[in-house]
C-alpha cells in the first residue's frame, strides 16, 4: 500500500493542515520558552553580579578622592570582574524583552542594596558553557553549569561612569541538560502535538459529517429517487449544497413522473388505433393475411404494455422497510406449485433484509418466470453470511452457450431465443437488474456445470 504525503480525503487534509499549522505555530512561539528559560538560568548569576556591583559602588561612594577610587577599582578587579573608568558611556539602545528583564533585575538589586536609584545601562548579558563559549540557547542543553557574562556601564554617585564586565556562575547549583531536553520535547512538544491531533480529528470529523451525509444521500439517490430529502444542516456552504441536492431530487422525481404520465398517455392513445386496426383486420377476405396481421397487432400491444410496465416496475413508490425474504420466496414458490409447476426453496436468510417489497417481489418473480420458461422447473437457493444475502434461482434448461450473451440478455428487448423459446418482450431481466441496483445489489447469470442457468441476486445488508 503506497503511503501518500498529502491525504486524498478532505477529512485527512483538514486534519493535516490543522496539525501542521498548529505545530508550526508552536515551533515559532517556542522562542518565548527559550528566552524565559534563558532568563531563569541567568537569574542567579545576575543577582550575584548585582550584589557584587552594589558592594563596589558603596565602596567607591565612601572613597575620599579620585586616587582612592582608582585604587579600589584596581584592587577589586580580577579576571572574572574587570572594571575601568570611561568618559564616553554608550548611549541607551533598544534591547530584547529578556535583556530588559535582566537589566531591571540588576538595577533593582543595586537599588535595594544602596537604598537609592542608580543610572545603569546594560550593554550585554548572555550565557556561556563550561568552555566559556557562547552557544546561545544551546548552552541550556549541553552545559551543566552555564555562566553569565555581563557588560554594564554605571554612573557612580558623585563620580564618573564605570564600565564593568563580569562573569558569574550558578553559586554551586547545577542544571540537568538531559532532563531539560526530555522535559521540553515530551511535555511541551509531544503532548501538545498529540492533543492537537486528537482535537483536530474530533473537530474535523464533526465539521465534515454533513458532507458525508451528502455523499451517502447522492449514492442512495441512484437506488431510490423517492428517498426522503436531505436534512439541511451544517456550515453555510454545506447547507447550500444540501438545498441544491434536494432541488435536483425534486426535479428528477418530477421528470420521472412526467415520463410515466407521458408513456401512460401514449399507451392509452394507442389503444384506439390498435382496436380499429383489429376491426379492419377481421374484415380482410384472406384468412392467412388476417392471421399474420393479428400477430403483428398482438406484438405491438404487448410491447406497449411491457414498456409501460417496465417503467412502472423500476420506479420506487414505497418506503424502504424490512422484508421477510423467506416468506416472499416461499409465497412465489407456492404460487408456482398451485399452477402445477415444480419449484423448491433451499436455505434461509438469517434475518429480514431492507428493501422495497413490491419491487423486490417483481425482480424475483421475473427471474423465477424465466427459469420456468426455459427449464420447465426451478430451484431457489438462499445463502446468508450476515453481510450479504445471495439468492440463486436455477433451472435445468439449455443455458446460454455464448458467454458474451450472458450480459447482453440484460439489454432491453433482447431475447436469447434458447431452444426455440421466444415468448416475452425481452424486458424481464432488464427490470430485474434495475431493481437489484436499486437495492444496492447485483444480478448476474452463469451457466451451470450440470446444465441450465443460474441467476444470482446478491443483496447487501445495511450498516
Amino acid at each position: 500500500m503506497k503511503l501518500r504525503a498529502w491525504p486524498d480525503s478532505l477529512f485527512g487534509r483538514l486534519v493535516m493542515i490543522l496539525a501542521v499549522g498548529m505545530f508550526a505555530g508552536q515551533l515559532l512561539t517556542s522562542t518565548i520558552w527559550f528566552e524565559t528559560h534563558d532568563n531563569r538560568t541567568l537569574e542567579i548569576p545576575a543577582r550575584l553580579f548585582a550584589s557584587r556591583l552594589a558592594d563596589t559602588v558603596r565602596l567607591l561612594q565612601h572613597a575620599p578622592d579620585a586616587a582612592a577610587r582608582d585604587a579600589i577599582v584596581k584592587q577589586l578587579a580580577d579576571a572574572r570582574y574587570r572594571m575601568q573608568w570611561t568618559d564616553t558611556p554608550q548611549p541607551a539602545q533598544d534591547t530584547s524583552l529578556a535583556k530588559r528583564s535582566i537589566s531591571d533585575l540588576i538595577t533593582g538589586v543595586i537599588r535595594r542594596r544602596l537604598g537609592e536609584p542608580v543610572d545603569m545601562r546594560l550593554i550585554d548579558a548572555e550565557l556561556r558553557d563550561e568552555e566559556h563559549k557562547h552557544k546561545g540557547i544551546l548552552s541550556l542543553f549541553d552545559s551543566r553549569m552555564p555562566t553569565g557574562d555581563f557588560h554594564v556601564q554605571l554612573k557612580v554617585p558623585g563620580g564618573a561612569w564605570l564600565d564593568v564586565q563580569a562573569n558569574e556562575g550558578q553559586a554551586g547549583m547545577q542544571s540537568e541538560p538531559g532532563s531539560l531536553v526530555f522535559d521540553y520535547l515530551v511535555r511541551i512538544y509531544l503532548i501538545r502535538f498529540i492533543a492537537i491531533c486528537v482535537l483536530a480529528l474530533i473537530a474535523v470529523r464533526f465539521a465534515v459529517q454533513p458532507l458525508r451525509d451528502l455523499a451517502k444521500a447522492a449514492d442512495a439517490l441512484g437506488r431510490n429517487i423517492y428517498r426522503p430529502p436531505l436534512p439541511v444542516r451544517g456550515p453555510l456552504e454545506v447547507r447550500s449544497a444540501a438545498m441544491s441536492f434536494n432541488s435536483m431530487q425534486r426535479q428528477l422525481t418530477e421528470s420521472m413522473a412526467e415520463r410515466t404520465r407521458f408513456l401512460t398517455a401514449v399507451s392509452h392513445d394507442l389503444r384506439s388505433p390498435l382496436t380499429r386496426l383489429r376491426l379492419r383486420a377481421e374484415m380482410l377476405p384472406d384468412a392467412q393475411w388476417r392471421e399474420r396481421l393479428r400477430g403483428d397487432l398482438d406484438d405491438m400491444e404487448a410491447m406497449v404494455r411491457a414498456t409501460l410496465n417496465a417503467v412502472q416496475g423500476i420506479e420506487v413508490t414505497e418506503e424502504r422497510r424490512e422484508i421477510d425474504l423467506d416468506s416472499m420466496l416461499e409465497s412465489l414458490a407456492e404460487d408456482a406449485r398451485e399452477a402445477g409447476l415444480k419449484v423448491n426453496v433451499d436455505g434461509r436468510a438469517l434475518r429480514p433484509v431492507a428493501g422495497y417489497p413490491r419491487n423486490l417481489k417483481r425482480c424475483l418473480q421475473n427471474l423465477l418466470d424465466n427459469a420456468i420458461r426455459y427449464g420447465g422447473e426451478a430451484s431457489i437457493h438462499v445463502a446468508d453470511d450476515g453481510r450479504v444475502v445471495r439468492v440463486a434461482i436455477r433451472d435445468n434448461g439449455p443455458g446460454i452457450p455464448d458467454e458474451a450473451m450472458l450480459t447482453r440478455v440484460f439489454e432491453p428487448y433482447f431475447r436469447g431465443n434458447a431452444a426455440g423459446v421466444s415468448e416475452g418482450t425481452g424486458l424481464g431481466l432488464t427490470i430485474a437488474q434495475s431493481i437489484a441496483a436499486t437495492h444496492g445489489g447485483t444480478l448476474t447469470l452463469s451457466n451451470r456445470r450440470e446444465g441450465g442457468l443460474e441467476a444470482a441476486l446478491v443483496l447487501p445488508r445495511e450498516g
